[in-house]
């Protein structure tokens, strides 16, 4: 999805009080109580053979086909180590 620079222009000229914030719950003590800090995953840039079936299935879903191969595997190795804390 892409969004006109006429479009951004326009949702950045909204006044705040124009803003309708009234479905974004507050944040409360719980929420902070519970929170966590993240720390962003640094990347870093490999060279990789993949099938070329493969590779080119993954360009034609759009912009993003690398984060989104990153994505895929991050979720396989999520799943082998929660088997793996099964055991």
């Amino acid at each position: 999805m892409t969004i006109s620079p006429e479009r951004i222009e326009q949702i950045q000229n909204i006044p705040d009080e124009e803003i309708d914030t009234s479905d974004i719950p507050e944040l409360d003590d719980h929420f902070w109580a519970n929170a966590k800090m993240v720390r962003p995953i640094t990347k870093k840039a490999v060279s990789i053979r993949l099938d070329s079936d493969i590779l080119d299935w993954f360009k034609s879903q759009g912009k993003g086909y690398q984060s989104t191969i990153n994505s895929v595997l991050r979720t396989y190795v999520n799943h082998q180590q929660a088997i793996n804390e099964s055991k």
